[in-house]
């Protein structure tokens, strides 16, 4: 009987040293444990918040036979929810500037799980409505706060990659909803909630220990590979908050655009003076639109996608979540790969490097969609589909990284919550209209949503035009933001121009 029992120990002393190794290489790979836990932490927030709206994509099917609802009603589920995210986004985007952080996300995720349980109690669409409101209400948090975190936690010459990791999550949750809690809803959708619900509350308890990083990028966590900083070159971490693509405006005699130059402290401005100014850099308002445009289809892509890919390429619900699995991988691999491409060119001395990353990613995005969207073949898309959704993630972290640059550090948090607002509201009509253009205008069935996926195209194809016009903008309001930034010899701003926004 021993020997019967030897192979048990044996695997399980295999695992866990498979277990130790894939830990220790993640740990080296982003450069030391602290690191590490804040990278998972801030990318299992993200994938939190996107499992579950890709669950509620996944049991599209369920909704409406358990609730006698539609394709437009399920679009309106999340629809509502995005929209209160919204409206959400900006308090929250002024506390991020304001109160200590990681608690406030670790409370907000708390009520996570709470407003997911309360969503596979509910009796009727009605109510269901009421409980994903909530929902969007608390998920609204994540934005601004991961935003303000990682630009104070993480070096300027790295925050593409870190986002990249960060983003992942997104991409991971999204498979997670898809797979795991979609396959549950297979059998029970209040069951798939559920389920869901329960790591919220580990996580929140897990952000809840994170300490709070200092205001400004002072105090970022410092990789155990980097290479010791010569003296007097302390990068961030010195009282210097200038980033690199700053440093490469500077260099370059850029001048910056003097009616934006900030001369006094940004934590006075008003939440609508703090939008005024931030909706005044023009790059800004590009890389918005630019991100509104992506994740407006993608929102599309997780409400409708298991319904599309089983009703196109005829196979399974099951199969079809393992084909949105495989596109899922391909976009972990965009997002590592545009957020460390965007670095190295930045690196090389490329200033507009991290925008013209997103922007040829955006490109291709459209271009490899088309033969997705219209071949029948489940083998001869999965090669379009995978490459379609690296390119369409890995325009975002660039992205990101690249607002950090052209934005005051102290409005991070408030900034980060007024294009949360914006590109939600864009966001959260999509699957109300993928609904409703699959139901009223092409009239329901399979060729109703491919042609409906392929007219959502084109706001795609807009944040690709975006994303080259702010290639002209971008490195003037690089050399702003390092004129206004604490610590650095700014251009005083002519009397009633600056001034304006405090």
């Amino acid at each position: 009987m021993n020997a019967r029992r030897r192979p048990v120990p044996i695997a399980a002393a295999a695992a866990r040293r498979l277990g130790r190794t894939g830990s220790a290489a993640l740990t080296t790979a982003l450069g030391g444990k602290e690191r590490t836990r804040v990278i998972v932490l801030l990318a299992s927030v993200l994938a939190l918040s996107s499992a579950d709206t890709a669950t509620v994509g996944a049991s599209a099917i369920q909704l409406r036979h358990d609730l006698g609802i539609n394709n437009t009603d399920v679009g309106l589920i999340v629809t509502v929810t995005s929209l209160v995210a919204a409206a959400a986004s900006l308090p929250f985007g002024v506390l991020a500037d304001r109160v200590t952080r990681t608690r406030m996300l670790a409370g907000a995720i708390v009520l996570w799980g709470a407003a997911m349980i309360w969503s596979a109690t509910v009796p009727a669409f009605g109510q269901l409505l009421l409980a994903r409101a909530f929902l969007g209400g608390v998920t609204a948090a994540a934005g601004p706060i991961v935003a303000s975190l990682v630009g104070d936690w993480f070096a300027s010459s790295e925050r593409g990659r870190i986002y990249g990791y960060i983003i992942s999550g997104e991409l991971v949750g999204a498979a997670i909803g898809f797979s795991v809690t979609g396959g549950i809803a297979t059998l029970s959708w209040r069951a798939a909630f559920v389920i869901l619900a329960l790591p919220a509350f580990v996580l929140a308890w897990l952000v809840f220990q994170l300490p709070e990083p200092a205001r400004g990028g002072r105090s970022s966590l410092v990789s155990t590979k980097a290479k010791p900083a010569p003296a007097g070159d302390d990068d961030d971490r010195a009282g210097d908050q200038t980033t690199d693509a700053q440093r490469l405006a500077r260099e370059r005699g850029i001048e910056p655009d003097p009616e934006l130059v900030l001369t006094s402290d940004p934590r006075r401005m008003g939440l609508l003076s703090a939008a005024r100014y931030v909706l005044s850099i023009k790059t800004n308002v590009a890389l918005i639109l630019a991100s509104a445009g992506g994740y407006y289809f993608l929102s599309g892509v997780q409400t409708f996608g298991v319904e599309f890919v089983t009703k196109q390429y005829g196979i399974a619900q099951a199969l079809s979540t393992l084909v949105l699995l495989v596109v899922g991988a391909a976009g972990v691999v965009g997002v590592l790969a545009g957020g460390a491409l965007g670095d190295f060119l930045l690196h090389r001395g490329y200033l507009n490097g991290r925008i013209l990353v997103s922007a040829i990613a955006a490109t291709a995005a459209v271009i490899l969609f088309v033969p997705a969207i219209f071949t029948r073949s489940p083998l001869a898309a999965l090669p379009y589909i995978s490459l379609a959704a690296l390119a369409l993630s890995a325009q975002n972290p660039p992205i990101d990284a690249a607002r950090l640059d052209i934005v005051h550090p102290l409005l991070w948090g408030r900034a980060e919550g007024i294009r949360t607002f914006l590109r939600t509201i864009a966001q959260a009509s999509a699957p109300l209209l993928f609904g409703a253009v699959s139901d009223y205008v092409f009239g329901g069935g399979r060729s109703a949503l491919q042609w409906t996926f392929a007219l959502m195209l084109l706001p795609l194809a807009v944040s690709a035009y975006f994303l080259y016009k702010a290639l002209r903008t971008y490195p003037r309001d690089v050399a702003t933001a390092s004129a206004s930034a604490p610590g650095t010899s700014g251009v005083s701003a002519e009397p009633g121009s600056a001034g304006r926004f405090t």
